[in-house]
């Protein structure tokens, strides 16, 4: 007879999960031992479950599989937590299975025993204690249909003692609803949409991952309109190649142009995009925006013609209609911006660069006296020396600005990071998850110092499971994001400082290839190194902690904050 385990193990193996990551433990050990007996699953098991849920979480968003990770009873199912909220937010279709304590005990405070359906209230789509062999397998199927429905998180609780139970007799086989299809917005707010766009002199495209399956349909909207186009960071990869539109990106991590082409449009017109930063948004401008999901329209700035439907389908409804525009002012002023900005940011790449002008000598006086690695100069040479199909992973803070800046997303390279939730610790797990879909692809990981330390364990993970990734480690001795914001707010660098062991030598102990870079001309072929040695590599690139990375629009108040933090940040040395 088929166990409840076993139902699950085999519909999931079924549907083509080929994974399962987490820790083994008591509760789950029917479900690890079924996976253990199908030749189809690879059971990986990671030094912390966190790192479990943030490898399937970018296995999710690479494939659009579901991804599958596993926690036992409480504790290890509390760790699964911050990878999975990254899973919700990502919009990443995730199943965790959880263990619990045995059926009898549930409620009376056992060792152990957590409450996981109002632990995972708020991450999940889905969340639910398998009570009886008889529910299944209409629980697991309402699990995984969840998970794809809403592109979140769904969780099974199985206690202890029921995985072993033998499904009822004559139960039907699990089977999952095949995917919904997307289609056009309605015809009435097409029309209007039209008049919007056709009364605006100036257009300005906001366009989001969401556009990703609309490529040639947003290229041509912009053709058609002269319309500059603000990419955001997740649309990089879909959108910024061989595009002569696009002016980057915008926030913290942006540029001036892309700022110029949003403050200069008379509407703004948002394609697939839930970009999270209202004080980035044009003020006052009338916006169009077309997104597949309704609870998006709106949340982020005044939307005065909504469109919800597919991006595609809408737009190849959309463009036989609109009249094309030869006057190009706002969008060459837009793009020729941009390329003066990626020349000033190529000199800062260049070693032998040496100009006169204000900007450059107060770079050296207070970025980056003492010629130290430039964070630019490791990203340019990434992307110089990085396959063209590689998968990028990056962690949250200041490595996420130098990929933004210096890494161009061609039609084969794939991005990877946390940026809707914005966890420290993502880039390395997830390049794990990623690596394990494809041990011979490239997947190259733009490792913090501060997130790398945090799942460090993780590491030995790549080397126990063939896993080949490349983590280059901007390490700066920094929480290099905070410490900008304390000196844009005009407060003096505090908490900041790491006190960091020999990161190569770490690795090369968990048994990693591993180099230590301190000189900045040895950074190109340390890089072509890394990616060309066989099997994980970690590169420890000592980056200057002072470098500035200057928004796309400075306030004078974080200028006044930043020389006064940086004159507080002398006294208290002195």
């Amino acid at each position: 007879m088929t166990t409840i385990a076993e139902c699950i193990v085999t519909a999931l193996a079924d549907h083509g999960v080929r994974q399962v990551w987490g820790v083994v433990g008591d509760a789950l050990n029917p479900i690890t031992d079924a996976i253990r007996r199908d030749s189809r699953m690879e059971w990986i098991g990671v030094r912390h479950e966190e790192a479990g849920a943030f490898a399937v979480s970018a296995q999710a968003q690479l494939t659009g599989t579901i991804g599958v990770a596993v926690g036992t009873v409480g504790p290890g199912s509390i760790h699964l937590l911050n990878g999975l909220y990254d899973a919700k937010k990502s919009h990443a279709p995730v199943l965790a299975i959880c263990g619990q304590v045995p059926s009898s005990e549930i409620g009376s405070d056992f060792f152990q025993e957590v409450d996981n359906n109002r632990l995972f209230a708020d991450v999940a789509v889905f969340a639910r204690t398998v009570t009886s062999a008889e529910q299944m397998p209409l629980m697991l199927e309402q699990a995984v249909n969840a998970a794809y429905a809403e592109s979140g998180v769904a969780v099974l609780t199985l206690p202890g003692d029921l995985g072993e139970l033998s499904m009822p007799k004559g139960a039907r086989v699990p089977t999952f609803a095949p995917p919904a299809r997307w289609a056009a917005a309605p015809a009435a707010q097409i029309d209007e949409a039209l008049g919007a766009i056709g009364n605006a002199a100036k257009v300005t495209l906001l366009v989001g991952i969401g556009a990703r399956e609309a490529r040639a349909e947003v290229l041509e909207l912009a053709r058609i309109l002269q319309a500059p186009m603000v990419l955001t960071l997740k649309a990089k990869e879909a959108l910024e190649h061989e595009n002569p539109y696009q002016v980057g990106q915008s926030g913290l991590i942006g540029n001036p142009a892309a700022v110029q082409a949003l403050d200069d449009a008379d509407l703004l017109v948002m394609l697939g995009t839930d970009f999270p930063y209202r004080e980035w948004y044009p003020e006052g401008t009338p916006a169009v925006q077309l997104d597949a999901r309704q609870s998006h329209i709106g949340r982020r700035t005044a939307v005065a013609h909504a469109l919800v439907g597919d991006v595609r389908q809408t737009l190849v409804a959309l463009l036989p209609r609109l009249a094309e525009r030869s006057d190009s002012a706002h969008l060459d002023a837009a793009t020729e911006r941009y390329a003066d900005w990626q020349e000033s940011q190529r000199k800062l790449i260049d070693p032998d660069f040496d100009d006169r002008s204000l900007l450059t000598k107060a770079r050296s006086v207070f970025d980056n006296p003492d010629d130290r690695i430039r964070p630019e100069a490791l990203a340019a040479a990434i992307d110089q020396h990085a396959s063209a199909d590689a998968i990028l992973t990056s962690d949250t803070g200041m490595s996420t600005v130098w990929l933004s800046r210096f890494v161009q997303m061609g039609p084969g390279r794939r991005l990877i990071g946390s940026y809707n939730l914005g966890s420290m610790a993502n880039a390395m797990p997830q390049a794990l998850g990623a690596q394990a879909l494809d041990r011979h692809r490239q997947v190259i990981a733009f490792c913090g110092d501060g997130g790398l330390m945090m799942l460090l364990g993780d590491l030995r993970t790549a080397v126990t499971y063939d896993l080949p990734v490349k983590l280059m480690v901007f390490n700066n001795g920094r929480l290099g994001m905070v410490k900008l914001e304390q000196e844009q707010g005009g407060l003096p660098e505090f908490g900041t400082q790491l006190d960091n062991p020999d990161l190569a030598a770490v690795a090369q102990a968990m048994g990693l290839q591993a180099r230590r870079v301190e000189d900045p001309a040895s950074v190109p072929g340390d890089v072509s190194w890394a990616l060309a040695t066989p099997g994980p590599v970690l590169l420890d690139v000592r980056t200057n902690p002072d470098e500035i990375s200057v928004p796309g629009k400075v306030k004078v108040a974080q200028g006044w904050g930043f020389a006064i933090a940086k004159m507080k940040e002398q006294l208290s040395s002195r």
